[in-house]
């Protein structure tokens, strides 16, 4: 599915399995995405309001001596011609243009447009490992609770960073990192190529080209104590300098409930607050809280709910791709697909979610409602039922999605209707 689930990996940056490499390990996938809805057409499957894309990953890792390894990710993309006929937006914003009119395109509007293929290296990054601390420089995909690579779309987009990992504090991982760049979309505008559609339904989290640029205003520090010395509980402080941007900092704690078995409790809290070329602008801030409970064989329901200030400037949301408009939150209560809404001021929101191993398939329902109390900011209601299976080394998902913003809504598609959405995603492992 497309949300983000937080964990310790996650929290630490880096999977640990990426300083245990033997030798040399060459993994990928293939993936196709499509989605059609029914906002301006009136039905599904119109080229006009259907988008689609092709991508490809392979990734090399290896050790160079004792202590060093290495790793490479190169992505490709290709609409395979489908906007010639099928569709007319693509998934991902890494496509370069050529001829016609290329905003006409990638707003709906084909004008001639040819859309080109392209290809990157995602990944190129170093590591070395003495003791309990382990440092890793090069570009590399991330995972914070405010600055972190989206994988929920057909690509990722990644930095280039350095990051300093040490754990010699008992059941503590303390975390230090620069990110100087990113090929996110961007994080302070519009989106520089596809149309926001108000929620990112298109899945340009990468930028044009992919080409790595400075990552906000002058690129940004981070540092983290993550820590589980009381087993039940896992805690997390993040705080971030954006280089002439913001201050901001993140707080989390998750615990299994001793009360009552197979419960989890979790609550978060954030702020972001604007400096340099923002101005003298208004903090951002909102806090979270989740009980999730996995008591019944097969099946995994939660709960959740969110709230953010009535003033502020950026979205307690991604802010390495668009936070003004659809980056995806790392809050309890984030939808399953219409991103945006949870992390903007004046956002009220709950989530339900249910997930179910039915053998033949993993079902799973998802209902967030926000209710936001700025004048001409838009609420949202959306209704998701998914369905999953992996044949082999492949992996197929199939969403329903409805959604509905509120009337008077400004730059948000199909304010005041109810419109339908259908998600098809392949991806093939090898």
């Amino acid at each position: 599915m497309k949300l983000v689930k937080m964990s310790i990996a996650a929290a630490v940056l880096l999977g640990a399995s990426a300083f245990a490499i033997d030798n040399v390990k060459v993994d990928g996938d293939a993936k196709l995405y499509y989605i059609t809805n029914n906002a301006g057409t009136g039905s599904l499957a119109k080229k006009d309001s259907s988008f689609a894309d092709t991508a490809i990953r392979l990734g090399v890792t290896g050790d160079l001596m004792k202590g060093v390894s290495f790793g490479l990710t190169g992505y490709a993309v290709s609409t395979l011609g489908l906007e010639n006929n099928l569709v007319s937006g693509t998934f991902t914003g890494a496509h370069g243009v050529t001829g016609g009119n290329g905003a006409a395109f990638l707003h709906g509007l084909n004008g001639g447009t040819q859309v080109n293929d392209t290809s990157w290296m995602g990944e190129a990054w170093l590591a070395a490992s003495m003791g309990k601390s382990t440092a890793k420089l090069g570009r590399m995909a991330l995972d914070t609770p405010l600055a972190f690579s989206e994988t929920w779309s057909v690509v990722p987009n990644t930095f280039e960073a350095a990051v300093l990992i040490n754990q010699d504090l008992p059941d503590t991982t303390l975390v230090g990192a620069w990110v100087g760049k990113g090929n996110g979309t961007s994080a302070l505008g519009a989106m520089s190529t596809l149309n926001s559609l108000g929620a990112a339904a298109d899945g340009g989290v990468v930028g044009a080209d992919a080409k790595f640029n400075t990552f906000m205003n002058g690129g940004a520090y981070a540092v983290a104590a993550v820590n589980n010395s009381f087993k039940p509980l896992t805690a997390q402080a993040w705080y971030y300098n954006v280089v002439n941007v913001a201050d901001a900092y993140w707080l989390q704690a998750d615990i299994a409930c001793s009360l009552v078995k197979d419960l989890k409790i979790g609550a978060q809290y954030a702020n972001m607050n604007p400096k340099g070329v923002l101005g003298n602008t208004a903090d951002s801030s909102a806090y979270a809280a989740k009980l999730a409970f996995e008591g019944v064989k097969n099946l995994k329901v939660s709960a959740a709910y969110s709230e953010a200030d009535k003033d502020g400037t950026l979205k307690i949301a991604n802010v390495a791709t668009n936070n003004l408009e659809g980056a995806q939150s790392k809050l309890y209560t984030e939808a399953y697909w219409a991103y945006g809404y949870v992390g903007r001021a004046g956002a009220k929101s709950v989530t339900v979610t249910g997930e179910y191993d039915a053998g033949v398939a993993q079902l799973g329902a998802y209902f967030t409602n926000v209710v936001n109390k700025n004048t001409n900011v838009a609420d949202l209601q959306e209704i998701t039922l998914s369905a999953a299976k992996d044949v082999g080394p492949l992996n197929a998902t199939l969403a329903y999605i409805s959604t509905d913003t509120s009337v008077g809504s400004i730059g948000v598609q199909n304010a005041g209707k109810r419109y339908d959405s259908v998600l098809a995603m392949l991806k093939l492992k090898f």
